[in-house]
């Protein structure tokens, strides 16, 4: 049997992408481990020959050939897609296009709009969710459910289990499990610490501006679709998306859009939160 030695990371847009950035070039820094963005096979020639390799990817879109190689462990991120709908709106109204291509690009059927012109032209936010679920966030949902989930070499860990690992117990299993040799798995663990918002980023004073307007837009919050995602916009989720949400493992049924508040009710306590 061939002995782990390549750590891939894998995430998608909103689901903890800047936090696992910040994970994996804390353990590169730290540990000195050579550091790889893949997402074409080609760049695979670039794998150190022999000893440890980081590679990352962030919309989980790894070449198959890295998937076939035996030495080769993957931890892969999800997130509540309902929460991802939430925070992708609300980050792409304010993202700077810098940092963010696809929102930058002028496009023809927007009148030469860009994405974030065109979402920030719209009237209300219920038309921008409709906009963000029918545009990057379909997107970003299928390359979730693209996802080998059944490969023997995968780690599949949730956002929202580990914005709550706060001993790093889930981290430091997931790390032991894939056991790439070459990487200090304390070390490592002490990575995941001081790049989380629960450890080393809890004070704000200590996050880059890119982490604190991430953290601004949502991110850092699980669950936010119960107390944020209006009932008439779940129940056109629920209608479009239910399937993916069951093979995802986050609502077994339709039932959770119950859980919503009413459009009439949200907008009155946004009214007040704003009104102080």
């Amino acid at each position: 049997m061939t002995q782990p030695r390549i750590l891939c990371f894998g995430s998608h847009h909103k689901t903890g992408t800047i936090w696992m950035r910040g994970v994996s070039k804390a353990i590169r820094d730290d540990q000195n481990i050579p550091f790889l963005l893949c997402y074409r096979a080609e760049r695979l020639a670039d794998i150190v020959p022999e000893g440890p390799q980081i590679i990352v990817n962030w919309n989980s879109s790894f070449p198959q050939e890295l998937f076939d190689m035996e030495e080769a462990r993957f931890l892969h991120i999800i997130r509540d897609p309902r929460d991802v709908l939430l925070s992708g709106m609300r980050y792409h109204r304010i993202a700077p296009l810098a940092r963010e291509k696809f929102l930058r690009i002028p496009r023809p059927k927007w009148g030469g709009m860009n994405y974030q012109d065109k979402l920030n032209s719209l009237d209300n936010d219920h038309e921008r969710l409709i906009f963000e679920m029918e545009n990057r966030h379909h997107r970003t949902l299928q390359e979730m459910l693209d996802w080998p989930y059944d490969h023997p070499n995968v780690v599949d860990l949730r956002y929202e289990d580990l914005i709550s690992d706060e001993d790093c117990v889930i981290f430091r299993a997931a790390m032991e499990r894939m056991g790439v040799a070459g990487i200090d798995v304390d070390r490592a663990v002490k990575s995941f610490w001081d790049k989380s918002l629960f450890g080393g980023l809890k004070k704000e004073e200590d996050r880059t501006d890119r982490v604190a307007l991430h953290v601004t837009s949502g991110t850092g919050s699980k669950k936010q679709w119960q107390n944020a995602l209006p009932r008439s916009i779940a129940k056109i989720y629920a209608e479009r998306y239910s399937d993916a949400l069951a093979k995802l493992g986050y609502a077994e049924d339709d039932s959770w859009v119950d859980l919503c508040p009413e459009d009439e009710a949200l907008a009155e306590a946004q009214e007040d939160v704003g009104a102080k």
